[in-house]
């Protein structure tokens, strides 16, 4: 037998001890699973309670509730039992050993329940990666997103246009093979250029939205001069100590990472060097990534206190797309002629006045920032939620338009090609083909038993 048709188990319940503790087995031999366990295998799909015997001392191991699947209507496609039994790790080591043992019989690798249920057309590649955003959402938002992926959101679309693309190329090749038919419509490259017209600007539309950023997370850089409190204001909005403060400038030397959720939604905060001058080799290091972590924010916290309200230097070192704060700490120590000067070269970036040290401030800026990233992720959703996506479709959108610029009245068989190069983008996406290589990277993520 290849590994692929091994029997494959694994716990694909929590780490014992625990309650209850499930066991899913899968492949050609599933059945041969219960048979040696309880003695027989129950109606499919219901839940039946068993005695779980070990077949060579006799002696009873647990009682459980045991399900059986048979393929193809399982979740992998193959045939697959599921043993739900108590959760104590001798219970658990007693039942792996018992299967082990059996002949073709393996645990599972990583994924391996997932991927015997893409390779079986159980799943497609796009419900593949989001089952995988699914088990690792952390906010309410990333689970939302995962949810609307695993349900088929950008597979069945895929899919959508491969068979309008199908329906374009078919026009083409008629009028490539029966241009001497009197009977066959001289206006089917028109008729071509009418599906992949709108289909084109479908597939750009599709491109926009901040799909891949909700999976990893809005990126706010806190930065500015040394000891104005960037990294009491990163342990305030952390509520721990994630940094390290001092009264010494330049204790901060590499760039410190907070995960938040905010009403939902994803939050990377970085703390980074202040930004001043410096002659040591491994500041000027530290201030280089801070500058990197600067440019690649989607919100930028330009911290000041009252001795260093000064011109910021956002627009010449942020992104151009993105949004920046003014953020005005130490508000015990501030004066209204501070105020005024801080508001005054804001401009028109937003001013906020905390103190990191209390906590005065910090929970509208909190709140602040949970809109923000309601704005940012609600104003342009998207279903692309990966690099992957963005090439496939990026690649189908330039082939169509390339055929449009063909035709009417351009060679059909140049047409034809661009429309079979979408098509192709359409099935990579899916993973009808070319896949091979990335298969390994999508479920090396995955937890064993699943």
């Amino acid at each position: 037998m290849s590994a692929e048709r091994d029997t494959i188990f694994a716990l694909s319940s929590g780490r014992p001890p625990a309650a209850i503790a499930v066991i899913r087995i899968s492949g050609p031999a599933a059945r041969r699973a219960l048979e040696a366990t309880c003695g027989r295998v129950p109606q499919p799909r219901q839940a039946t309670f068993a005695r779980l015997i070990d077949p060579t001392s006799r002696e009873l191991i647990d009682e459980a509730l045991v399900l059986w699947f048979p393929g193809p209507r399982s979740e992998t496609g193959e045939d697959m039992a599921e043993l739900q039994v108590h959760g104590g790790r001798a219970i658990l080591a007693r039942l792996f050993d018992l299967l082990g043992s059996l002949k073709d019989f393996r645990p599972a690798q990583a994924g391996e329940f997932t991927r015997r249920a893409f390779l079986n057309g159980r799943l497609d590649l796009t419900e593949v990666e989001g089952l995988g955003d699914l088990i690792n959402a952390d906010t309410e938002a990333q689970r939302r997103q995962a949810l609307r992926q695993f349900k088929g959101l950008l597979g069945e679309r895929a899919e959508s246009w491969r068979g309008r693309m199908i329906e374009a190329l078919a026009q083409v090749e008629a009028a490539i093979d029966f241009v001497d038919e009197d009977d066959v419509p001289k206006d089917l490259i028109a008729r071509a250029c009418a599906i992949i017209g709108p289909l084109a600007d479908e597939i750009g539309a599709a491109l926009g939205g901040q799909g891949e950023r909700l999976r990893e997370g809005l990126v706010v850089a806190i930065v500015g001069p040394p000891n104005v409190g960037k990294s009491t204001l990163l342990n305030r909005l952390a509520r721990r100590e994630a940094a390290i403060v001092s009264p010494h400038a330049g204790t901060t030397r590499d760039v410190i990472e907070v995960h938040l959720d905010l009403a939902g939604f994803p939050i990377i905060l970085r703390d980074t060097a202040g930004l001043r001058e410096a002659s040591d080799p491994v500041e000027q290091e530290g201030l280089r990534r801070a500058q990197r972590a600067m440019a690649d924010a989607d919100l930028v916290l330009w911290v000041m206190d009252p001795a260093t309200v000064a011109k910021p230097e956002i627009a010449e070192r942020s992104h151009p797309s993105a949004e920046c704060w003014m953020v005005l700490n130490k508000t015990d120590l501030l004066s209204a002629a501070a105020v005024a000067d801080a508001a005054r070269l804001a401009g028109s970036h937003r001013l906020l006045t905390i103190s990191a040290k209390t906590g005065e401030g910090t929970d509208a800026l909190l709140q602040a920032l949970g809109e923000f990233g309601e704005v940012f992720f609600t104003s342009t959703p998207g279903i692309v939620t990966r690099e992957r996506h963005r090439v496939a479709l990026r690649e189908a959108r330039q082939a169509l338009e390339a055929a449009l610029r063909l035709g009417p009245g351009g060679a059909e068989e140049l047409i034809a090609e661009q429309i079979r190069v979408a098509a192709r983008a359409m099935e990579r996406l899916s993973g009808r083909i070319g896949v091979e290589d990335i298969l390994d990277v999508i479920f090396r993520d995955f937890c064993i038993g699943k």
